[in-house]
């Protein structure tokens, strides 16, 4: 499994800011045979279901089959427009709305295909979402840790954000405060200044397609 590589690449940069204070003891509590989960933290819970179910298929489903298990899913826990939108920053209002929605359709599909290809096993991990959440500005913060055995944890948050009547994801902090949001604004900086959206639109494709066609 490519797990820890594909965190590696995403911890080089330690981004994100004013999660500080929740990376504290982000290690996600076990929780009780009788907790249930908020309603913030539900679409993580189906969403690592999911992902759990591609790993210990991965051989069987392979990339595209792991890509087509996981879409439905990710759909369902991603809010794709505002990630978009923050990824994007500041040139994102002088876009044009055919450049938009082509940036967001490709940052969902890069998305699930780095989900398909880096959890590309199964050796034992599971992941525990903590029933308790933190309110961050109107947001709520849902805690989780992926376990690998005879490993150390691997912390992870997840921003929520509550648009017509459902929680989804906004933003990801890996080991608890590196910004998947704040990553790829940086990663997508020179490129927009470059090309535009469409330069950036290009990249992101090649990006994905390396990703799906590995084996």
């Amino acid at each position: 499994m490519r797990t820890r590589l594909f965190l590696a690449c995403l911890l080089a940069l330690p981004l994100a800011g004013g999660i500080d204070a929740l990376a504290q003891g982000t290690r996600a509590p076990q929780p009780s045979a009788s907790a249930t989960l908020a309603p913030e933290a539900q679409p993580i819970r189906a969403f690592y279901d999911a992902l759990l179910d591609s790993m210990k298929r991965a051989r069987e489903l392979g990339v595209m089959g792991r890509y087509k298990r996981l879409e439905p899913v990710i759909d369902a826990a991603f809010n794709f427009p505002m990630m978009t939108q923050a990824m994007v920053g500041p040139a994102w209002a002088s876009m044009s709305a055919a450049d938009q929605t082509a940036l967001i359709s490709r940052v969902r599909r890069m998305t699930i295909a780095g989900y398909a290809q880096n959890f590309d096993g199964y050796s034992g991990e599971n992941f525990v979402v903590s029933p308790a959440t933190q309110q961050r500005d109107g947001d709520q913060i849902v805690t989780t840790n992926m376990t690998l055995p005879g490993k150390e944890d691997v912390a992870f948050l997840y921003r929520m954000h509550s648009s017509g009547g459902s929680w989804k994801i906004v933003d990801v902090f890996l080991d608890g405060y590196v910004s998947q949001v704040a990553f790829r604004r940086s990663d997508f900086a020179s490129t927009l200044r470059s090309g535009g959206a469409a330069a950036l639109n290009q990249k992101l494709d090649a990006l994905t397609d390396k990703m799906l066609a590995t084996p």
